[in-house]
């Protein structure tokens, strides 16, 4: 039986260039002005969102910040270009915001992502706040300074690293997410149990009745719990020069897939569970994981419901893709592979043979 009240957690992360407060905890919106307060977002607030988020939950966000200035703008990867972004910069331009101005980014990970590069590149910087909406953003893509957009060429590809005054990540506005939405965060989870912690995989295992239920009592620990190892790698390696690669387990083949399919078929954690199977596959076959821990994660990642087909993607399409990845330094391409439930290692002598025979494992024709 789960516990009957959670309280709000904070979880802190601490990075060269800013340390800053995580919050979680069921209605945190209805505080949200103190705690924009509390972060130092002092100055006039600039609310960027989409139409849909704002149908959602803009009545509770404007109660709880009367007169914000509110920006919407098109949600969806498609959407994350260059140009929606100059849309937020000509909005903040004409409305007059100066240095001293925050932006608060209310949405998923893509609102997250432009809202924040908005902040980080408009007038040279300015305050963020992220509140995100949905639970891989919560989980994820809120937590870390990662800003930026896409590319025709790759997923991601222009950015910035610029970390939020604070993240405010409330469950209560999950409830009117959508449940292949919500199933796109847990995969997100599962790859946090993965790399860094196996009694939240089991966790996940054990309570996804209570989970899926949108239970806060099963919620909270859930995103704290992946907030704390992000929190935990980012302090250690803001920048991604290490440590911090690791939170791309499954991302390789993810990204690649969501570029094949030019983002219209795929959740963003679709692809990373597509993408987990493939690199955990490529494990067993180096001797590097056993397999009975591939199929406990085949397993759980196959009781949130079904994945969309990979069957028409061409092997070599996607294994071009991971040609143009930002994990490729200096023509190598990083891959994280799993060595336990727990474990992962990062290595940089995959072939594309073996990529490809992964790819295939996982349904791909060649």
């Amino acid at each position: 039986m789960l516990a009957a009240a959670m309280r709000a957690l904070r979880i802190d992360v601490e990075t060269p260039s800013r340390s800053y407060p995580v919050h979680v905890g069921e209605g945190l919106t209805d505080d949200l002005s103190d705690l924009l307060d509390e972060a130092g977002a002092t100055g006039r607030r600039f609310l960027v969102s989409s139409p849909t988020v704002w149908r959602a939950h803009g009545g509770a966000i404007e109660r709880a910040l009367a007169g914000v200035h509110v920006i919407l703008v098109p949600d969806g990867e498609r959407s994350k270009t260059t140009r929606t972004v100059a849309r937020i910069y000509e909005e903040l331009l004409l409305a007059e915001a100066d240095r001293s101005a925050a932006v608060v980014a209310v949405g998923g990970g893509v609102i997250g992502d432009m809202a924040g590069f908005a902040a980080a590149t408009i007038l040279r910087g300015v305050a963020l706040v992220q509140v995100p909406t949905t639970l891989l953003a919560q989980v994820d893509a809120a937590v870390g300074g990662k800003v930026g957009v896409n590319h025709a060429l790759g997923k991601n590809l222009i950015g910035a690293f610029h970390q939020p005054l604070a993240v405010i990540a409330d469950p209560r506005l999950l409830r009117t997410l959508p449940r292949r939405e919500f199933r796109a965060g847990l995969y997100e989870v599962i790859k946090y149990g993965v790399i860094a912690d196996p009694d939240l995989f089991e966790r996940v295992n054990r309570d996804l009745d209570a989970i899926f239920a949108r239970e806060p009592e099963a919620l909270v620990p859930v995103i704290a719990a992946s907030c704390r190892i992000k929190a935990d790698i980012v302090s250690k390696d803001e920048r991604e020069g290490g440590l911090r690669r690791l939170l791309n387990f499954g991302h390789t083949a993810g990204h690649a897939i969501e570029a094949v399919t030019r983002y219209r078929r795929f959740r963003h954690g679709e692809a990373v569970g597509y993408g987990m199977l493939a690199a955990a596959d490529l494990a067993v076959r180096r001797g590097a994981l056993d397999g009975a821990d591939r199929d406990a994660l085949a397993a759980l990642i196959a009781r949130l419901g079904p994945l969309p087909s990979v069957r028409d993607l061409s092997v070599a399409d996607v294994v071009q893709a991971t040609r143009r990845d930002k994990k490729v330094l200096r023509g190598t391409l990083h891959v994280i592979l799993p060595t336990r439930i727990g474990a992962t290692e990062i290595v940089n002598d995959v072939t594309e043979a073996e990529l490809a025979h992964a790819l295939r494992a996982i349904g791909m024709r060649s």
